[in-house]
């Protein structure tokens, strides 16, 4: 292996489990959950790092220190990084760090032009029915994935930036359309279904809630759990192609959170079930036109189970 390397990494777990295992060259762990709140496809700009910080106030409660310390200073420690022969990307098959891993692209086509720039992205093992993680996956795997890490060409990079952009639009209907044509063969083997998941997260027109909420409550519904940490522990099991961990779920549990009348146990109000089995829409209690889904403002859409389109509310 060459030592004139710059590994990209999902997660500081990913960056910690490479160290471990002695991969030489450089190491930046992306630190970003693109999947929620507001993008701009102008990623790296101070406009664009205002606009997340934003949501991360607001949604997380994050100061501006924490945010400079843990996102902003491993940024800028990525912009210093030019020297090396090789950028390798870590990222797996989620929608969240499939999100972070088109962005990603995106910025390396504008700043590293002309780098040579190779993915490396989990398949299931032969012991597993599920996908690992690639801090889940042991020396001799991750050594076998590094070998067969596919090397982006030109087409490869401007498609992701092309869907990056899309995803950071106005409107997801373009993306909607144009997502189901990636070119095959294609080193984005994930990124189809990630789209899809993504696309699932605007409200339905059923009750007004998206499948992911209508997962959380459906799961209190039919799991009788008795605490709601129980809840999420079985929600990341369960619903692996989102990668969401602790703090999304809570934050979407809150905002469902007349629709229960206790979380330990779980239970649902009479409300949430008449909303779990469409009888009650409840898209007008949870409207809130501040909330986005990367560029796309997300109650003006509504999601069609019975058809997976997307339609544009325009009253």
């Amino acid at each position: 292996m060459r030592a004139s390397i710059l590994h990209i990494t999902d997660r500081d777990i990913t960056t910690n489990h490479l160290k471990n295992l002695k991969f030489p060259g450089s190491f930046i762990t992306w630190r970003e959950m693109l999947c929620e709140g507001k993008t701009t496809s102008d990623i790296g700009s101070e406009s664009f790092w205002k606009n997340r910080f934003e949501f991360f106030k607001l949604t997380y409660q994050i100061s501006k220190q924490q945010f400079i310390d843990y996102t902003l200073k491993e940024y800028r420690n990525l912009c210093k990084e030019k020297e090396q022969d090789e950028i390798i990307l870590w990222f797996e098959h989620d929608l969240y760090c499939q999100i972070n891993m088109l962005a990603v692209i995106s910025w390396l086509k504008r700043y590293r032009k002309g780098y040579q720039i190779s993915l490396v992205c989990p398949n299931k093992t032969k012991d597993s029915k599920r996908k690992l993680g690639l801090s889940q996956l042991n020396a001799k795997e991750i050594d076998q994935h590094y070998k067969r890490r596919i090397e982006l060409n030109q087409t490869d990079i401007e498609y992701a930036d092309y869907i990056w952009q899309l995803y950071c639009s106005s409107s997801p209907l373009r993306l909607e359309t144009v997502y189901k044509f990636n070119p095959i063969p294609s080193p984005f083997k994930y990124l189809d279904t990630a789209i899809e998941k993504h696309l699932q997260r605007f409200p339905s027109i059923e009750n007004g809630l998206n499948k992911i909420e209508n997962t959380i409550i459906k799961t209190a519904e039919n799991q009788k759990l008795t605490s709601k940490n129980k809840l999420i522990s079985k929600l990341i099991k369960n619903e692996e192609a989102y990668g969401f961990g602790d703090l999304q779920y809570e934050q979407h549990i809150k905002s469902l959170n007349k629709l229960f009348t206790s979380f330990s146990p779980v239970k649902l109000s009479r409300k949430g079930k008449q909303v779990l089995e469409n009888q009650i829409n409840y898209y007008g209690q949870l409207r809130n036109d501040n909330s986005y889904l990367g560029g796309s403002k997300k109650y003006s859409f509504l999601y069609q189970n019975e058809t997976k389109n997307l339609l544009q509310i325009t009253s």
